[in-house]
């Protein structure tokens, strides 16, 4: 119980909470449902792609030395010899000094070609092509090995694939991928003055708004949220949750209870069936956060103030559920924008203030960290560092995007 709000540096408990993350956990999936997962492995081209040299413009296939010098005044005068089809990887047809051949784009380039002049950039006569523009070797021709050369890393591991990787995962003719599991992330609301959504409060009760953020910010990042309810500020229903979540999640996020009231004893738990490694952080709002573990499970306290408890996510618990997904990149989104108004800091902690984004003006959003308001008005945060007293209006700042 030593370490109880003994309050660590951010990059400590960040720290901690990418230690104790479990790795990610491979499984195959058809590359048609893996557009949003994170590769476990790496894809690797199995032949060259294209595998063929092809034309990226409707035009006439030529030897680039052969429209050296043409302009509008003076073309260079080619013979068309024919038609490539497209879909045809035999054609007969091939380009020899002063001849050319049509091809549409996407068409194999015909043997002896090594460039394609536009039809934009040419006249015809008959079977004359009146070449007014010069092209240089390999103008306008995808070669064949040009997009990924066989045996090349297609997509890295760690990548969270996108729509743009699906469409290079058909080409190059994956139909399964090697992605990270979706961690299950449980979800136990506590407190005593907690009801459900549905309910209407009575005096001194508030409706649990935590869980459903915390589970469509968990959804969001990739992982499968499943929330246990409202636990009431009693051990045995605590001990309860836990004993029914542990074995059905990677981790578990409690949402309250991370206060250094008597009553709350969520620290005292989880030290009793494992370990609290963090019971602290010098950061603002969200100070009181609990990080913990018990039977290899992270188990973290998050402060029960909304703000509070969103920030933590987006700082603490990130990097955490990266690791658990296995993506070797998770930045968060910023952008430039010129602070509007004073803030003042206290030196010693990490604050992370809400801003309103107007025409590259971030304008705080001042209020206590119980509001819900200051979620819905600001669109960004600003951070604020630990020997920092405070940032100046007309400032250049970095807002982190939500």
């Amino acid at each position: 119980m030593n370490r109880f709000l003994q309050v660590v540096d951010v990059s400590d408990a960040v720290g901690t909470a990418i230690r104790i993350a479990p790795g990610p956990v491979p499984e195959e999936i058809p590359a048609d449902q893996a557009p949003g997962r994170v590769l476990c492995a790496d894809v690797i081209a199995g032949e060259d792609i294209p595998g063929f040299d092809r034309s990226i413009v409707d035009g006439f296939a030529v030897r680039a030395n052969d429209t050296a010098g043409a302009g509008d005044a003076a073309p260079a005068l080619l013979r068309n010899t024919g038609r490539v089809s497209m879909g045809d990887p035999e054609s007969p047809l091939s380009v020899t000094n002063g001849t050319c051949v049509y091809v549409p784009t996407g068409g194999v380039l015909p043997a002896g070609a090594d460039a394609v002049v536009m039809t934009e950039q040419t006249d015809t006569a008959g079977d004359m092509v009146l070449v007014k523009r010069p092209v240089a070797h390999g103008e306008n021709v995808l070669m064949h090995d040009e997009d990924y050369r066989r045996g090349a890393v297609i997509l890295p591991a760690g990548r969270r694939i996108s729509p743009q990787d699906a469409g290079v995962l058909a080409a190059s003719g994956r139909t399964m991928v090697t992605v990270a599991k979706k961690p299950v992330i449980g979800i136990i609301s506590t407190g005593n003055e907690l009801v459900p959504v549905s309910a209407t409060p009575g005096p001194g009760q508030v409706r649990d708004a935590n869980a459903p953020m915390i589970a469509a910010w968990l959804q969001e990042f990739g992982c499968i949220p499943r929330l246990y309810g409202i636990v009431r500020d009693e051990r045995s229903s605590f001990e309860q949750a836990l004993a029914k979540a542990l074995p059905e999640c990677d981790a578990i996020l409690l949402s309250g209870g991370s206060s250094k009231d008597d009553r709350d004893m969520t620290a005292g738990i989880i030290a009793g069936s494992g370990e609290v490694l963090v019971h602290g952080i010098t950061i603002a709002p969200g100070k009181p956060t609990i990080i913990g573990r018990i039977k290899n499970i992270p188990v973290f306290g998050l402060p029960g103030h909304p703000a509070s408890a969103y920030v933590v996510l987006l700082v603490v618990v990130r990097p955490l559920v990266a690791r658990m997904l296995g993506k070797t990149e998770t930045p968060l989104v910023t952008t430039r924008a010129t602070l509007g108004t004073n803030i003042p800091s206290q030196k010693g902690r990490e604050e992370y203030v809400r801003v309103r984004l107007e025409n590259g003006i971030a304008h705080p959003v001042f209020g206590k960290s119980g509001l819900l308001n200051t979620l819905v008005l600001s669109n960004g945060l600003i951070r604020i560092p630990a020997g920092c007293e405070g940032l100046e209006q007309g400032s250049t700042v970095d807002v982190i995007l939500w």
